[in-house]
């Protein structure tokens, strides 16, 4: 009886705790996520693409939080779908790092390690300044004139105070820029790790003064690849990435002191 009473209490603090989680995310999220991913879907994208790109943006928001459970039932009804996107999202989130597997127990929101995400940064600082110095041979004006828009829209956001759209068109650009390297083997280590430090990159744009630092120099890369000079391009993009993983050697070592 003891035994069935402790298993029982045990059974209503999770289901307890399963409300309470959709409930906290259905009032911060559920009007938001069902407009992004209704309009992801008129935009023709794959389904469990767009449920990823919510579930990741809830991650790095903060609304799922370091080791919650994510129930696909919960997700499901949240997003407004079927519980099969929900579950292949999870198992993309979690090549990601953001998201723990845990076999025959479901999925929880992974730790954050800022030691991992200084080193990840460190390996893609490198990778950018080749991309970038093979970019500026490579690319041909079309090419230039596409990360230009790119870059003019994501600015437009800067100025505006819009992270969220800001650090999805940063990341697209970093990407771009890399495939106009025209380097698959570049291509493909970038990515995998570009992917497990998207985490890093947001924290250190929680940082105000960061984040004016680093549209700052966006802004300088952008004029050194317009003069195709790959030099300047590659050193820019090289102190860029070394001045994200400062940030968060900073947030590590001085959490109390960084200022916002």
């Amino acid at each position: 009886m003891r035994e069935h009473f402790f298993l029982h209490s045990a059974f209503k603090r999770s289901r307890r705790a399963d409300q309470e989680a959709l409930e906290r995310w259905s009032a911060v999220s559920l009007e938001t996520s069902h407009v992004r991913v209704a309009e992801a879907i008129a935009r023709s994208r794959p389904l469990h693409e767009v449920v990823v790109d919510r579930l990741r943006d809830m991650i790095l928001d903060g609304h799922l939080v370091v080791g919650e459970r994510l129930h696909d039932a919960n997700l499901a009804t949240m997003l407004g779908v079927s519980r099969t996107p929900i579950r292949e999202a999870i198992k993309l989130l979690g090549n990601e790092g953001l998201v723990d597997l845990l076999p025959g127990r479901g999925a929880r929101v992974a730790a954050y390690s800022l030691d991992t995400m200084i080193a990840l940064v460190e390996v893609i600082a490198g990778l950018e300044r080749h991309a970038c110095e093979l970019a500026a041979e490579r690319m041909s004006m079309e090419d230039f004139r596409k990360i230009q828009r790119l870059h003019d829209e994501m600015a437009t956001f800067h100025m505006a105070g819009t992270r969220h759209e800001y650090e999805h068109l940063n990341h697209e650009i970093h990407q771009a820029i890399v495939a106009l390297a025209g380097n698959e083997a570049l291509v493909t280590t970038h990515a995998a790790l570009l992917v497990r430090a998207r985490r890093g990159r947001h924290n250190a744009l929680e940082s105000r003064a960061r984040w004016v630092e680093a549209m700052n120099e966006h802004e300088a890369l952008m004029q050194a690849l317009a003069a195709r000079d790959g030099a300047s391009a590659g050193a820019i993009m090289l102190q860029h990435d070394l001045h994200t993983r400062d940030t968060l050697a900073a947030q590590r070592d001085h959490p109390a002191t960084v200022q916002p």
